[in-house]
């Protein structure tokens, strides 16, 4: 039987992360995954750039049934350890809104900076390896594998949520915490778009499929201000995207088309200045002409604005400022960027990332049920949690 001090399970960024900061304290490290490459999410993140981190990065970017639980990793390990890193390895990056980071080149700069770190640090990766037991031993853990036995004294699951799954992505981390005792908070798809199934609607969103257009997304007292896209499915956007985190199947969200003004107000001023311009004319000054268009046409009766009542001028202005949209649901783990829920993190320590239930096994990034808003947040906590985690292992 191979004999290590640490097995990680998963080569994602919170495995390799953890992988070359643990070996880096003297600890024979050994990671396994089942994939036939590691990093496949950090790959594909950032269209393909990889939004590693971000510059604005606090706890109240992070969604949990334990908001406290994220604070220590995070004050521990900061967006401004990671970027020291990049820079290290001179990788080019810029900033784009709300102090997302990503990559000039591409996302495989931040997969070679991790894996040339774990190599470095004497790290070993062992890919296309599946994990058929885990058993816990006076010593530690026993772990039998397609590549056959191994021990540890400390195990590591960094296997990832749900998301994604044609990633590789499974929920073997769960299975593993249910073993050695612990709580699963429901999962769900986050960051993830909505689906439209009632047919005018669907048909909008249909004719509009690739239009994008600046909006503010709420639900259930949270807002986002970004952009809405309408796909051929329903609505997406990074407006969306980070709204579906807070939705539940039946809920409303309410669409602000109009952020940077007062509806009523603009309207009523356009009907003193411009009697005689028709309403899809003044809309489309605002939004695309297609848009306006078929807002004008599927929404309202499109006529000069001077035929307009009060009554009606404050029906179309609530319209505009507060769109009521009641998704079928969402598009699932199939395109989703992260998963809710996990493991209740009240069972296991924030300092260490050990748990209270089976001391020596260690859960650190997505399994965890902490997740980031859009723009590189969720990164930052697989950074964290793996630094926190590699301390102790």
């Amino acid at each position: 039987m191979h004999s290590t001090d640490v097995i990680i399970l998963g080569a994602g960024a919170a495995g390799l992360m953890c992988a070359q900061l643990s070996a880096r304290r003297g600890r024979r490290v050994l990671l396994l995954d089942h994939a036939n490459k590691p990093g496949k999410k950090i790959l594909m993140s950032g269209g393909g750039r990889c939004n590693f981190t971000n510059m604005y990065t606090e706890p109240a970017n992070f969604l949990s049934h334990n908001p406290h639980f994220c604070k220590s990793a995070l004050a521990r390990y900061t967006q401004w350890d990671f970027i020291e890193l990049v820079c290290k390895h001179g990788v080019p990056y810029h900033e784009k809104k709300l102090g997302q980071l990503f990559c000039d080149n591409k996302s495989s700069d931040i997969l070679d900076m991790l894996l040339a770190e774990c190599d470095e640090a004497g790290a070993e990766l062992r890919m296309n390896t599946s994990i058929e037991q885990i058993e816990k031993t006076e010593a530690g853990y026993t772990l039998q594998t397609s590549a056959g036995p191994f021990a540890c004294q400390s195990l590591v699951i960094a296997t990832g949520g749900l998301s994604i799954p044609t990633l590789g992505a499974t929920g073997f981390g769960y299975q593993v915490a249910r073993q050695f005792g612990h709580e699963l908070l429901p999962t769900r798809a986050g960051l993830v778009p909505f689906t439209i199934t009632e047919p005018q609607l669907k048909a909008l969103c249909t004719e509009l499929s690739g239009t994008s257009l600046d909006c503010v997304a709420s639900c259930n007292g949270t807002s986002f201000r970004e952009n809405l896209l309408f796909t051929h499915r329903g609505l997406s956007g990074p407006a969306i995207l980070q709204i579906s985190s807070f939705w539940e199947a039946g809920d409303t969200v309410e669409i602000n088309l109009l952020p940077d003004r007062d509806a009523l107000e603009w309207l009523q001023g356009q009907q003193v200045e411009r009697p005689n311009s028709e309403l899809k004319t003044v809309l489309g000054e605002v939004f695309t002409r297609k848009l306006a268009n078929l807002l004008a046409e599927q929404w309202f009766v499109s006529k000069p604005l001077k035929q307009y009542t009060p009554a009606e001028l404050t029906q179309i202005a609530e319209k505009l400022s507060a769109w009521q949209v009641v998704p079928a649901g969402t598009e699932g783990y199939r395109t989703a960027e992260v998963t809710l829920g996990g493991v209740d993190t009240r069972e296991v320590s924030s300092k260490t990332m050990e748990s209270l239930k089976s001391p020596g096994l260690y859960f650190i990034g997505e399994v965890l049920d902490v997740s980031g808003h859009l723009g590189g947040f969720n990164f930052q906590w697989a950074w964290a949690s793996a630094n926190a985690a590699a301390q102790f292992v």
